[in-house]
């Protein structure tokens, strides 16, 4: 049985690490890989990052702070779900796929431009992480469900 808790504001992507990631109409996601296409793709356990639209807030209301999809390097921006109290393990199927939460948050990385720029940075503290255990496309406004075990 599964419950519907939000949907998907953005697939984000790059290319390269450390540039903000770019807006993409649908993202094509890969088992043992991530989103195809994307710098931190590969096979290991933070495969595909996503980051709810409420953190982003938090931020964006500062002053002088403008910030977009992708700007926090997420490459799945959500809303509608508390994504940091999910715990790890817990599956979500997202449009075609089904991911696995594998990590809470992660250390902040130094010369991180979203930090230098406002003194502080909600990916660390809120993101969070997942690898892909069965392979589909994602597009802006795909449900998100978590799903039982």
């Amino acid at each position: 049985m599964s419950t519907i808790k939000g949907k998907i504001l953005a697939i984000n992507i790059s290319e390269t690490k450390g540039v903000v990631k770019q807006p993409i109409k649908v993202g094509v996601f890969k088992v043992d890989h991530g989103l195809v296409g994307d710098a931190h793709a590969g096979n290991w356990h933070r495969q595909v990052s996503l980051l709810d639209n409420s953190s982003i807030e938090k931020l964006k209301n500062l002053e002088g702070v403008g910030f977009s999809t992708g700007k926090f390097a997420e490459n799945l921006t959500t809303e509608g779900l508390v994504l940091y109290e999910l715990p790890v393990g817990t599956k979500l199927k997202i449009g075609e796929t089904l991911q696995e939460v594998t990590q809470i948050g992660k250390k902040c990385h130094v010369g991180c431009e979203i930090k230098k720029l406002v003194g502080d940075c909600v990916m660390p503290k809120e993101g969070i992480f997942t690898k892909i255990l069965k392979g589909g496309e994602i597009k802006a406004g795909d449900l998100i469900e978590v799903v039982e075990g």
